[in-house]
């Protein structure tokens, strides 16, 4: 596939990648091999009587067997320039390889995805488009260890590596790392790094981004979170966003079968809902939200804002005003409001509810009323043995995986704040079909509640209320909203992959 029109700004300049066989390649003619060996056994078995002579003839025949067979398992061991051969897992559907794309290759890009799994994640599903459409080779990505996620883990620690490589091959040549020249040439210290705009158009990395990767052949990204525009971009190129994300980062085979067992744990008492509770001590701190926090709870949060907000240099000068926060809908809903939320919204008592995410601050006080609400509560620790979970505790991103699996699994799906799991996780509820998320609208909501709460609103008022500002907010078929002049501000692309959708679904 081919996209020599993409916009304006491309028309001229993609014409000169032209195709050119990978130099290589290596092409075995099986038929010509068993020829030249035939024609070798008919004087042998002229010469020698039976049964010597038939015996040496099978000598030959097995012989020729084997070689053919030795170049055979050399030629799968060489489908791609490392020398990968996939591993199936037995958690997925079989999956159908494309053939290798040959392309003249512009350079190699290096990518050094920040922040959590999701932002992680989606980064590197728009990366791996940029490096297709520029026609560069992509180097397996690198996941930056922040501190703040307590987490080292490697991609294939995460995600099915050999997959990722083998299934895009048709249309990106990636590799697990740097050629022997060109990584020398980073060891030397000629490594050209940049980061890109955020939102960017494509305009942008052919003008931009393109000159210096063929002038300088190495390019590192060194920050990939949201550096490709939402919207304006050629459906192909949307639908391979949709291709990476949901088809070619799988996660592996360990983390992806405890994730399928949690899930099928927790479904046994029937219907589920997963809420994506984001309560935890570094959450509040993050957000700077004190609602329902005691003085003293408050103090502690605060000090670790401090350390947080200090510890990221784009943050250390935003002040923040808890109640602002809270009135602009930027604060996570508390245990106690999501609570009032989810009874308003009419979930059934018996409903099983599996929270998502970390620890809860202070959690036995925090979800008392939740657990008075819903008695079926439920988490990875309270439903795996220890030494199920064991492996995966020391890393935030494999525990993050472990909720995203049994999310996509669940019946409904409701964070309590529009963070980057929030919009991953309905996108992809959407691509399974539509599958239903309630995203809450946590600024309308905080003010239901504070009306219900000085008794303004009855219960029945605050419910009915409730249900009419969430009846067009549970992942049906919808349109971005775009705001050209603000791009930060609209519809995630991922959130609403509307181009990759059923065209049926579409409104």
């Amino acid at each position: 596939m081919e996209w020599r029109n993409m916009d304006k700004h491309t028309k001229s300049g993609y014409s000169g990648y032209e195709e050119s066989e990978f130099a290589d390649r290596i092409e075995v003619n099986h038929a010509d091999i068993g020829g030249i060996k035939a024609q070798k056994m008919k004087p042998i078995a002229a010469r020698q009587p039976c049964p010597l002579a038939c015996v040496k003839i099978w000598v030959v025949v097995v012989s020729n067997t084997l070689l053919i067979l030795w170049v055979c398992a050399l030629q799968l061991a060489t489908l791609d320039d490392h020398k990968i051969m996939v591993a199936k897992s037995a958690f997925y559907s079989p999956y159908s390889f494309p053939s290798q794309r040959a392309y003249k290759n512009n350079g190699y890009l290096i990518i050094s995805t920040d922040a959590g799994l999701n932002q992680k994640r989606l980064a590197i599903a728009d990366m791996v488009v940029i490096a297709r459409y520029l026609n560069v080779t992509l180097i397996v990505p690198k996941l930056a260890h922040d501190p703040y996620w307590s987490d080292t883990s490697k991609f294939e620690d995460i995600f099915d590596v050999n997959h990722f490589i083998t299934s895009l091959k048709d249309e990106v040549r990636i590799l697990k790392e740097l050629p022997p020249e060109q990584k020398r040439k980073v060891d030397s210290g000629s490594l050209y790094s940049m980061v890109p705009i955020s939102f960017a158009s494509l305009d942008y990395y052919y003008h931009k981004v393109l000159p210096r990767i063929r002038r300088h052949e190495i390019m590192l990204f060194n920050l990939t979170n949201g550096r490709l525009a939402n919207n304006g971009l050629p459906e192909e190129l949307q639908r391979m966003r949709c291709r990476v994300n949901y088809e070619a980062l799988r996660f592996t085979q360990p983390i992806d079968k405890i994730g399928r067992k949690i899930a099928t744990i927790v479904r046994e008492n029937g219907p589920l809902l997963v809420l994506h509770l984001r309560y935890e001590k570094d959450m509040i701190a993050l957000t700077g939200c004190t609602e329902g926090l005691t003085k003293e709870e408050a103090e502690d949060v605060k000090q670790m804002s401090v350390n947080i907000r200090y510890s990221h240099e784009g943050w250390k000068h935003k002040p923040i005003v808890s109640k602002k926060q809270r009135e602009r809908g930027s604060c996570p809903l508390t245990p106690e409001e999501t609570a009032l939320v989810i009874q308003a919204l009419g979930i059934d008592r018996n409903t099983t509810i599996y929270i998502a995410g970390g620890e809860i601050y202070n959690k036995e006080k925090r979800m008392a009323a939740m657990a008075a609400a819903y008695p079926n509560l439920v988490t990875k620790e309270s439903v795996l043995k220890p030494e199920e979970l064991e492996p995966f505790l020391k890393h935030a991103h494999q525990m993050a995986a472990l909720d995203y699996i049994v999310a996509l699994e669940s019946d409904i799906y409701v964070p309590t704040y529009r963070g980057n799991m929030a919009k991953s996780v309905e996108g992809h509820r959407r691509y399974l079909g539509f599958k239903t998320t309630i995203s809450l609208n946590t600024r309308i909501l905080v003010s239901l509640i504070d009306q219900y709460r000085n008794e303004t609103l009855s219960w029945d008022e605050f419910s009915l209320l409730v249900k009419k500002n969430h009846e067009d907010r549970t992942g049906k078929p919808a349109r971005r909203i775009e705001i050209p002049e603000h791009p930060g501000q609209e519809d995630y692309f991922y959130s609403n992959p509307q181009e990759c959708l059923a065209a049926s679904a579409q409104p």
